[in-house]
């Protein structure tokens, strides 16, 4: 049995360093979130181009963070911390100077995926290598916190630096600090590494089955779910999507039965199949999933609101944001403190239930009068049942298993919450994008102020996809292509509607997707971590 750690006397640093490796790996979403129409300005490219960066960056992660935590075990947990921040910082590096989408998902999507997929199933065994099993729980606690100040300063900072700067120098900001964490990364114990096989194949098999699950979804907007929309490819009369759902699920099926076979002959699996027999971690793993999910969700469709619909500058749609990441910081680190044995099963109960109240309320609130303080109250419950949810899962999923597992539990832990913010954001998009699409369609058909030359057009070209536009941006390219001023209110009238009514789904599917985690609550323990049995 290895020995327990002692606390060193620099643990402050260290717990400084983690954090700030756990900060990196948030910050570029939430700065995105923010900055998606000055982005995409930027680049040239659409709203849907920067919605699938953000989608492929959190599949990447999601898609190599087992082999990730598997590379750590065998490069050593520090080590494997250090080779993740270089690559990192290349990719931050070029985001910085991308002139086009193909280099910013080259920079983001692909170099800093795979530097994530190093550092976070790192820092998860390093704070067991760093700190005594009784000071572990609020470690966790406090490198959880560090991510949602992220979610706090992102939205803030990105808005400010993208309004009177430009998003680029967020990246060359993140570039310096991955200097200074490489500076002192040595002051960190480190976990020696072992001599473990990886597991090439189950590997490509992870990463092929979750790609084209997650791809299929991203694409379902464009090119239908099962039926193929008009002018999308079809596959034996299909949509491509159900294919790339059928292919990733039976790889994935090949995944699960490949490490089976590999235990099976005393060989080193990518991740062990026991581990989904522990209750208390699915329990945690399927929290951290939904948790994601719903947050991507929201995340997507109020920026569209503030910034698209009532046409905000990226400051002050970062200001409209900042009470749904105040709360959570702040209930995140709070209630560790006051409530340090609390049931966890109750409060990640009474998370899920303020975010469903905060996500029902935005869905009343999405009415044409609607102004920006529709969506404060929304957010400040939301922050405080994602802050609920952070204060508990982390402990619940890493005590789970013992410390020499610490490493799978991360990649694991990691794989859950990327793909959930993948799925989350590609779900929540394609439902949206297809319903305004749906609203844009029939409003023009059934408004007798729009000619029907111009209904016939406009139906046959929009069949495919209706952009998310503002009323400004629409205006101008109704007046660049000649439409009379009546043509052009009409339609302007029925896009400000088909909005609403896009936000109003999206924002009502992201509640179904919280009512549905509260299902699975029952697997996560009703005792504190570090509460004896009574």
């Amino acid at each position: 049995m290895s020995s327990q750690p002692e606390v060193r006397s620099g643990s402050t640093l260290v717990l400084a360093v983690l954090a700030s490796g756990q900060f990196l790996m948030t910050l570029d979403s939430s700065v995105m979130n923010v900055s998606m129409a000055t982005v995409a300005q930027d680049v040239g490219t659409t709203i849907t181009g920067i919605q699938t960066a953000i989608t492929l960056y959190t599949l990447v992660m999601a898609s190599l963070m087992i082999t990730g935590g598997k590379v750590g075990t065998i490069l050593g947990r520090r080590r494997a911390f250090g080779v993740g921040l270089v690559i990192y910082g290349i990719g931050s590096f070029t985001t910085g100077l991308a002139p086009n989408l193909a280099v910013l998902l080259v920079g983001w999507s692909l170099l800093e995926g795979i530097g994530a997929a190093l550092i976070m199933p790192a820092i998860v065994s390093l704070v067991a290598a760093n700190f005594a099993p009784e000071r572990r729980a609020a470690a966790y606690g406090l490198v959880a916190a560090a991510g949602a100040s992220a979610v706090a300063v992102g939205p803030l900072l990105g808005g400010a630096v993208t309004t009177f700067a430009s998003w680029r120098y967020v990246f060359f900001g993140e570039v310096v600090l991955v200097v200074l964490i490489l500076l002192v990364l040595r002051r960190i114990e480190d976990v020696p590494p072992h001599r473990v096989h990886l597991d090439l194949v189950g590997s490509a098999l992870s990463v092929l089955g979750l790609g084209s699950v997650v791809y299929g979804v991203l694409r379902s907007s464009e090119w239908g779910w099962v039926r193929a929309e008009p002018g999308a490819p079809a596959v034996l009369g299909l949509s491509p999507v159900i294919w790339l759902l059928v292919a990733g699920s039976l790889v994935l099926y090949a995944f699960v039965r490949w490490q089976n076979a590999l235990m099976s002959k005393g060989r080193d699996p990518l991740v062990d199949p026991g581990l989904f027999a522990n209750r208390q971690l699915v329990g945690g793993l399927t929290m951290f999933f939904a948790q994601f999910a719903v947050q991507a969700g929201v995340f997507f469709s109020v920026p569209l609101f503030l910034s698209v619909v009532l046409e905000l500058s990226a400051v002050q749609t970062g200001v409209r944001i900042l009470p749904l990441s105040i709360a959570l910081v702040l209930a995140a680190t709070v209630i560790p403190k006051v409530r340090p044995h609390a049931d966890p099963r109750r409060v990640v109960r009474m998370g899920l239930g303020s975010m469903i109240l905060g996500i029902l309320i935005l869905v009343a609130g999405m009415d044409p009068g609607a102004d920006a303080a529709v969506v404060s109250i929304p957010m400040l419950l939301m922050g405080l049942g994602l802050g609920a949810l952070a204060s508990q899962l982390g402990a619940i999923t890493v005590s789970s298993v013992p410390d020499s597992q610490s490493a799978e539990v991360g990649g694991l832990q990691n794989t859950a919450t990327n793909l959930g913010a993948s799925l989350g954001t590609a779900l929540i998009g394609s439902i949206l994008i297809a319903t305004l699409t749906t609203s844009v369609v029939a409003g023009i058909e059934d408004n007798s102020d729009i000619p029907p030359s111009v209904q016939q057009q406009a139906t046959t070209e929009l069949a495919s996809g209706v952009p998310f536009l503002s009323t400004t941006q629409l205006r101008t390219g109704l007046d660049e292509a000649g439409v009379d001023p009546s043509t052009t209110e009409a339609l302007v009238a029925v896009n400000a509607d088909a909005r609403l009514d896009a936000l109003r789904t999206a924002f009502a599917v992201t509640a179904l997707l919280a009512i549905a985690a509260l299902f699975g609550t029952g697997q996560l323990p009703r005792r504190s971590v570090g509460t004896p049995p009574p």
